[in-house]
């Protein structure tokens, strides 16, 4: 089956590769080899990599910037359907933007930045794809992208390419249908304000300065990790606060830290193990729990070797 497989994707003209290390596809750098993964350069490329994929009888998954993700110390046994810079186009007209969901979203926010557009301030520091930050409705300073949409267009389960309006896409906090529904995103309309320039660049560099303040940025890392439950903001504060108040901030299993700066981030330390970071996981969550009564929930999805894809709280 895998020659078979690798025969076709060689006569596909996809750009794809075999035995790729998944530590080199994510922020956390952790993670075995996949057995394939294929760069769509276009909306037919990635639902020809879709059809392949599912006409081999294979698993695959479809991953961005990896910067939200953790990838199995065994890798993945199927084919990794990575949206980057060959999807990264982007235009302008009055106030909407369309782009496709390979752009880095600083770049993307800088871009809009220079035609005095602003909304999108909150993304400029958060180092993900724009595919992966309409998956998770992400952002930042209690801001979503899904606030700015106007439609994403999709890849849906029957290979189809749609679009979706905004309403259709259910956003809520860290939330969209595409979690459901597992609907590939290949780009998206934005609606938003015009500025000037110098005002909107003004914003992103408080926002840049106060990142770098806050957050690890010297170390590999995810990102949050737990998601911030309005209950538990409510009753207790914000996750890094409340692990913070557990007593855990620097807690340490193998390789995998919580961060000394900001105790919502795991950091790798050098040579972390995505078992490490299962166990740092499920320490701070008991020991949370304990604590406060609540049980945190991660941000953070994870890729088992076997295909299986979604919040690592769901593996636990």
């Amino acid at each position: 089956m895998a020659n078979t497989l690798a025969e076709t994707l060689t006569d596909s003209g996809l750009i794809w590769r075999n035995g790729v290390p998944l530590r080199n596809l994510c922020h956390w750098k952790i993670g075995g080899p996949a057995d394939y993964v294929i760069e769509p350069r276009s909306a037919e490329e990635a639902a020809a990599a879709q059809r392949i994929a599912r006409e081999a009888n294979v698993p695959f998954l479809v991953i961005g910037h990896g910067s939200n993700m953790l990838f199995d110390d065994a890798g993945y046994r199927g084919v990794i359907i990575k949206l980057g810079s060959r999807m990264s186009r982007c235009r302008f007209s009055g106030s909407r933007v369309r782009a496709e969901a390979g752009i880095w979203a600083p770049m993307l926010a800088r871009a809009c930045a220079g035609r005095g557009l602003t909304g999108l301030e909150h993304i400029v520091g958060i180092p993900g794809n724009l595919g992966g930050l309409l998956y998770m409705n992400g952002g930042s300073l209690r801001q979503s992208i899904g606030d700015a949409v106007v439609r994403v267009d999709i890849l849906d389960g029957q290979g189809n390419i749609a679009a979706v309006s905004a309403a259709e896409c259910d956003f809520s906090y860290r939330h969209s249908v595409f979690q459901e529904k597992k609907s590939i995103v290949l780009g998206v309309e934005l609606e938003l304000q015009q500025s000037t320039p110098g005002e909107v660049r003004r914003k992103m560099l408080d926002i840049l300065r106060e990142r770098r303040e806050k957050f690890p940025l010297d170390l590999p890392n995810c990102g949050s990790v737990f998601s911030n439950e309005p209950r538990l903001y409510e009753a207790y504060g914000p996750p890094g606060m409340v692990i913070e108040q557990t007593g855990l901030k620097g807690a340490r299993i193998g390789d995998a830290e919580l961060s000394v700066r900001h105790a919502n981030f795991i950091v790798n330390r050098g040579r972390a193990s995505s078992a490490d970071v299962f166990a740092l996981i499920r320490h701070v969550r008991r020991k949370v729990l304990e604590r406060t009564g609540f049980l945190l929930h991660c941000e953070v999805c994870y890729a088992a070797p076997d295909g299986r894809c979604g919040r690592l709280d769901a593996f636990l």
